[in-house]
């Protein structure tokens, strides 16, 4: 009997009808449907696909509702005069309503059965697929998604669900596990290492041995990857409420380095605090999510690279005799500088990280009028709340952070007396007031003489 990893077709499907499973068509968008529904009426096939599906089955509410269908996106742009054609490695058809963008991708077929035109498939030379617009049928298109729990179909036209590559069994399992040879599947896409993740630790589902053993010797052809695609994928990795775990496991498997190569480097010089560090603006940030609160990328790249900002800082003082404020600066270009060539960070972003950065000094002077100031710049409340985060493992800095939060809830007369009062103690790092400018004497005038 062949394995799983020798099977050139994907295995018999498995069709659930409509009273074999608890998925209704109240639980999807009635945009899906909308795309759903004329695709259907038009003669095409058409189906609800992959996590939308799995998600459902778990009981899960899903965040996007993409459509699969036998379709070809110039058709489904003649369909659908809302909508446009996007992507080059795989052309897609986004319909739009509004805000909601419905994705609509045409079944996928297997590259040694056509003509591989430049324009139509191309590959790296390390079997990276560069080019994918190779259409076929939903068999061929089952055993070209990754993992076998994404390949499911809701079918609108008899609302049966169709499970392909016994993904089924492996959603019962809480298992996932990849289709096909998993290095060939790697190397087609280094960014499935980083989904089957993301996958695990969203899922709570548990990493097939087979699927796992590549992953650690595979890991840096992550670096082959756009940075800016990889800033997408690690805002799903980190910023959707299970950002611990999908850090962890990206260590365990040796996936973090090639992401943050500035971060892990820091971390791997002895003392951990660093990571400790981050794994609390990451508990932080999941908690944030899970109570509908906001979250910016910005505050965790700025927890992710507060690491190496801190060490390059010391490194050009000592070495350049360099003031704090020049140095950080310095730092500041470095570190993203070198951050963006693995993992882009738009400038949107960096920005606030570098706020938040600087506010961390400026926060320590709380003499005279600079902290009425520093109440009103813009990126206050982040530098605030990851002063906060910065206490929790540095003693050194709770008063100072405690401080803060009696100036911020105190009312103007108890604002000034606490302010002459950090003025007086003299003891804080960079908090001695300035002294008075002396005015120079001014010489007396000159009679005129009559």
């Amino acid at each position: 009997m062949l394995t799983r990893q020798q099977e050139a077709l994907p295995l018999q499907p498995v069709v659930l009808e409509r009273d074999q499973h608890g998925i209704s068509r109240r639980q999807i968008s009635e945009n899906a449907l909308k795309v759903l529904y004329r695709l259907n009426k038009a003669g095409f096939e058409a189906y609800l696909v992959g996590g939308g599906v799995r998600d459902l089955l778990l009981g899960r509410q899903p965040k996007d509702f993409d459509v699969a269908t036998s379709a070809t996106p110039d058709q489904v742009k003649q369909l659908f005069s809302n909508s446009r054609l996007v992507g080059r490695r795989f052309r897609l058809a986004h319909v739009l309503f509004g805000r909601d963008v419905i994705e609509v991708a045409t079944f996928r077929g297997h590259h040694h059965e056509v003509n591989n035109n430049k324009n139509i498939s191309s590959q790296s030379s390390e079997g990276m697929l560069l080019r994918d617009n190779v259409y076929g049928t939903i068999e061929e298109d089952a055993e070209r998604r990754d993992f076998s729990i994404n390949a499911l179909y809701y079918n609108i036209a008899d609302f049966s669900v169709v499970g392909f590559a016994n993904g089924l069994k492996d959603l019962e399992a809480r298992r996932l596990d990849l289709i096909g040879d998993p290095e060939t599947r790697y190397r087609e896409d280094p960014v499935r290492m980083i989904r089957a993740v993301r996958f695990a630790a969203k899922l709570g589902l548990t990493i097939s041995p087979r699927t796992e053993a590549p992953i650690r010797n595979l890991a840096p052809l992550l670096s082959d990857i756009p940075p800016a695609r990889l800033f997408e994928e690690t805002l799903k990795l980190l910023l959707a409420g299970y950002g611990l775990e999908t850090y962890r496991k990206l260590q365990h498997y040796g996936l973090f380095a090639p992401l943050f190569p500035e971060a892990a480097e820091v971390m791997g010089q002895g003392d951990n605090n660093y990571g400790r560090f981050l794994e609390l603006a990451l508990i932080n940030t999941d908690e944030r999510i899970a109570q509908d609160m906001r979250v910016t990328p910005a505050f965790l790249y700025a927890a992710l690279l507060w690491g190496p900002f801190e060490t390059r800082t010391q490194q050009f003082m000592l070495e350049g005799g360099l003031n704090y404020y020049d140095a950080s600066l310095l730092a500041m270009d470095e570190v993203l500088g070198r951050q963006v060539k693995s993992v882009a960070i738009p400038r949107r972003f960096s920005s606030v990280v570098r706020d938040i950065w600087q506010l961390q000094d400026r926060l320590t002077k709380r003499s005279g009028k600079r902290p009425h100031r520093l109440l009103e710049h813009p990126k206050f409340r982040a530098g605030y709340d990851f002063l906060l985060l910065r206490a929790e493992l540095n003693p050194q800095l709770k008063e100072l952070a405690e401080w803060w939060t009696d100036f911020q809830q105190a009312n103007p007369v108890d604002r000034q007396q606490l302010s002459r009062t950090a003025q007086a103690r003299h003891n804080q790092p960079g908090d001695e007031a300035r002294k008075p400018r002396k005015r120079p004497r001014r010489r007396p005038r000159k009679k005129k003489e009559v």
